[in-house]
């Protein structure tokens, strides 16, 4: 039997790769981003309270109505942005879904996708998947700051969409209300949709403001945002998320969303509705999170790493350019195999893999997690 791959050069995730090297060499993992501490008690309850009440078959193709609202009710407190719980809201089987069905409901064969290197590794293969051809921009360590001048040159009449992530994994970095401000005018009177991965919105450090998509009125008419209660919440195997867009765009996508997944864990939409009816419970993020950045950083402030403080998500990029001329790549694995500490190369993301020789680190674990980590890394 002869197979003929939609996706020929897609393999393995380099996630997957380097949790498993960790395991087998029993390394510490802080290569894949999940927490190595449990998500609330009062979350958990809340949710076996909503099996034993009777929420255990399809939740409506949207997503729980109490989840919409509460939904909703967060981009009015958050960013004074209203969206329609029933027509501009939808759950989703977290937010890759999200992602995926967005680009499957409107990218046709020969669209264009203009996205920002390093990408997501999800992105690029959804575009490919359904007969799109992805635009890259590279955006180079320390800052992986924008030229927006080279943006511009890459918008054709093919120009369908541009995925855009802030806070931005992998580099931790965020955009400014002037990135959001150059984007807004790049796309005003075009057709061009604009999707907005805002997974780690809650995670902004030192003071600065989350640019969502939604503080810009004529970019909130063409966005789709994108955001994941187990980024939010600490539990990323419950899969659970949302995308807010205008009714126009809300309907094409659920037109791809039913026929997909139709509707996703209906206990873990009543939970966490009712935990959100306490907005401490993801406003307090900034602090948690900015408090293991801290401790992470001065830990290691002696080792040979260098590094900018992250500005949001909870990755720390460090740059080893002192250390060795290894690539990224082989780095990560010797790191793990000799020193017992995973991480993730960056090139992997990057067009024709450009190597800045930076690894990025998870820093969403325990304490004595952080410690250990450390002591590793001062030895290198």
């Amino acid at each position: 039997m002869k197979i003929k791959s939609k996706l020929p050069n897609v393999g393995t995730t380099i996630f997957t790769v380097m949790s498993a090297l960790a395991k087998e060499h029993h390394a510490i993992n802080l290569s894949q981003g999940f927490p190595n501490y449990p998500s609330s008690q009062k979350l958990n309850d809340l949710v076996t309270n909503a099996m034993n009440n009777g929420y255990n078959q399809y939740a409506p193709m949207a997503g729980n109505l109490e989840l919409r609202l509460a939904i909703a009710h967060k981009y009015q407190l958050l960013y004074k942005s209203t969206y329609h719980p029933e027509k501009e809201i939808t759950v989703t089987a977290g937010a890759t879904q999200a992602i995926y069905t967005i680009i499957s409901a409107f990218i046709r064969r020969n669209d264009e996708v203009i996205m920002f290197k390093p990408a997501y590794d999800c992105y690029e293969p959804a575009v490919e998947i359904n007969g799109g051809k992805t635009i890259p921009v590279q955006l180079s360590a320390p800052n992986y700051s924008v030229n927006w001048e080279e943006v511009a040159s890459k918008i054709s009449p093919q120009t369908k969409m541009i995925i855009i992530n802030s806070p931005h994994n992998p580099s931790g970095t965020i955009w400014s209300k002037d990135d959001m401000l150059q984007l807004q005018k790049l796309t005003r009177n075009t057709d061009i949709i604009i999707l907005s991965d805002e997974v780690y919105e809650h995670i902004v450090f030192d003071d600065a403001q989350h640019q969502s998509a939604c503080l810009f009125e004529d970019l909130k008419q063409r966005s789709f945002i994108c955001a994941s209660f187990g980024k939010t919440f600490h539990n990323t195997g419950w899969k659970i998320g949302y995308c807010c867009a205008p009714e126009a765009l809300m309907v094409e996508f659920r037109k791809v969303h039913q026929f997909n997944v139709f509707s996703v864990h209906h206990p873990s939409q009543k939970g966490i509705s009712d935990y959100m009816q306490d907005p401490e419970t993801y406003l307090g993020l900034n602090t948690f999170f900015q408090r293991k950045r801290d401790l992470f950083l001065s830990l290691i402030s002696e080792s040979r790493f260098k590094f900018q403080p992250s500005q949001g998500t909870y990755f720390q990029v460090l740059d080893y350019s002192e250390i060795t001329n290894e690539s990224d790549v082989d780095f990560a694995k010797r790191l793990t195999k000799e020193f017992k500490i995973a991480a993730i190369p960056l090139s992997v993301f990057n067009t024709n893999n450009q190597d800045d020789k930076v690894l990025r680190f998870c820093f969403a674990k325990t304490d004595e997690t952080l410690v250990k980590a450390a002591e590793i890394l001062n030895s290198i």
